[in-house]
Parts: structure tokens; C-alpha cells; sequence
């Protein structure tokens, strides 16, 4: 089933629950769902309700309510790779290779919730960076007793030439109003994905595609568990929170995003997530 977060005319959002092609209204906030524990009783007992016409996709928001977004870095080979290559010039590059060989992973905090945006929102670009990127991830849904109930995709737009000039610019180039996209919804399993499960993503210019890529969950090396281990380590998320698990797709050097390119993110089984370059 897959959790959205719609606009309403008369309280200004909306939650509902979908399955099998059947949409029902779910009397209850994010919030709620994930500090309580009864995130599936929850659902179960909606999908159990009076059936609604569907979902507007024109009408989808970002599906968050008070969540602290945080990320991991260098979890993907290839993402080890593209970090040394943007410090290459500073000296930075063994850091990463460190950091990816390491046990303890890179966990930073990525966004309030206020500023996810959402399915066909506008992503924005840092007017003092040279050269930003999408990086398509995986983001998991953990609620407040540090569990994983689900997951939804997710775009970490990065500033590389900062990041890059020097690590510790790094909330720099990651944090910045416009930097974090999550939707179209939240997909809830008691079961990880398959690791198999494909993310792709496609950057269209004109309507050309500019730059198109695609990995597998099998190419992370670490599990999604790992990730929420340490990032509970000392930490409490009284209303959940969400995590970005690191990207395994990075357009080459030579890319540098544009305001008015179209990014598309997809990962099977959850959806696919649209926003222009604002």
C-alpha cells in the first residue's frame, strides 16, 4: 500500500492510503502514525473505510509532517568514486575512501520539513555554486521506536564544486532552500525491497534527455538496518523521521544542472518523482 499526502480544500492536507487501485482517507497525520506505533493498524483500519474517487496527482504534496530529514553519503561505489573526484583538487579524496571503508557511515542532517519539496515543486540551485547535480535516492521511513515502516524516493540536490572545494562546506552544499524532494508517496511494506528493486533517473533539457542513469538496491554496501543504527545512536524522533541512503547515480563532470531542466526520479514499486529546476 502507499501513503499520500494530498491537498484539501477545507483543512489544507490530506492523508490517504492506497491499495490494489482502491483509495481511502486515513483519519490520522503522519505524525500520529509514526510516534505511536500503530502505523498499520492505522492503515488497515482506512482500508476498511468508504472507498474515494482517487488521487489528483496535480494535488500531491510532499509526504512529511514534522520529520527530521537526514542523509548518508558514500554508500554506493559510485558515489565514492564521484566525492573523490569533486576534492581531487583540495586533497579530499582519501577522506571518502576512508569514510566508505569505514565502519561508523557519513550521516548528516539534510532538511526541515518545511522546506521538502514536493512531487512537480521546484528543486533550486545555489546562485554561488558552478556545478550541481540530482543524486536519486532511496529514502526509508522510520518511526519513533527507530523501525523502518516504509520508504519513498527521494532527490539530494548537491552543490559539488563546494562540497568539494573542502569537506567542511559540506552543509553548505547539501542544505539549502529548494536542495531536498521527496514524493509522490510512502510506500508501506513489512518487507525490505528487493534487491533487485531499480532506481532511475532521467534529466531532460528542451524535452531532450541531457543525462540518464540507472542502479540496483544491490549495489549499496551498506543495509538500510546498518543506517538506521547508528543514525538512532544517542538520537530520539519523537514524530519519526526520514533518511536518504545515498545515491549510486552521478552524472559525469561534464554535466552541470540548469534552471528549467526537468528531473525524474523512479524507483519500481514506489513511483516516480517529477520537479523542475526552479
Amino acid at each position: 500500500m502507499i501513503l499520500y499526502r494530498t491537498k484539501d480544500s477545507q483543512s489544507g492536507d490530506e492523508w490517504v492510503v492506497e491499495r490494489e487501485g482502491r483509495v481511502h482517507s486515513v483519519d490520522a497525520s503522519l505524525d500520529d502514525l509514526l510516534a505511536n506505533g500503530d502505523l498499520q493498524a492505522k492503515l488497515d483500519a482506512a482500508l476498511r473505510g468508504p472507498t474515494l474517487l482517487g488521487i489528483d496527482e496535480n494535488k500531491l504534496l510532499a509526504p512529511v509532517g514534522s520529520q527530521e530529514v537526514w542523509a548518508a553519503g558514500v554508500t554506493y561505489y559510485r558515489s565514492r568514486e564521484a566525492r573523490m573526484e569533486e576534492s581531487k583538487e583540495a586533497g579530499g579524496g582519501s577522506f571518502y575512501d576512508r569514510v566508505y571503508m569505514a565502519e561508523r557511515p557519513e550521516l548528516f542532517y539534510k532538511a526541515q520539513a518545511h522546506k521538502v519539496v514536493g512531487p512537480g515543486g521546484a528543486v533550486a540551485i545555489r546562485d554561488d555554486a558552478r556545478w550541481s547535480v540530482p543524486e536519486p535516492e532511496l529514502v526509508l521511513v522510520i518511526d519513533a521506536r527507530g523501525k523502518i515502516v516504509g520508504c519513498t524516493v527521494g532527490n539530494d540536490m548537491s552543490s559539488r564544486d563546494i562540497e568539494g572545494e573542502n569537506p567542511l562546506y559540506l552543509p553548505q552544499a547539501k542544505i539549502y532552500d529548494g536542495s531536498c524532494a521527496i514524493g509522490p508517496g510512502i510506500l508501506v511494506s513489512g518487507k525490505p525491497l528487493p534487491v533487485e528493486t531499480r532506481i532511475t533517473l532521467s534529466i531532460t533539457r528542451g524535452g531532450a534527455e541531457q543525462f540518464g542513469g540507472e542502479t540496483t538496491l544491490q549495489q549499496m554496501k551498506r543495509r538500510p538496518e546498518e543506517l538506521v543504527a547508528w543514525l538512532c545512536r544517542h538520537q530520539t524522533f519523537k514524530t519519526g523521521c526520514f533518511l536518504f541512503t545515498g545515491t549510486g547515480i552521478v552524472p559525469p563532470e561534464s554535466f552541470r544542472l540548469e534552471r528549467g531542466d526537468t528531473i525524474r526520479i523512479g524507483i519500481d514499486g514506489i513511483g516516480a518523482l517529477v520537479n523542475p529546476v526552479g
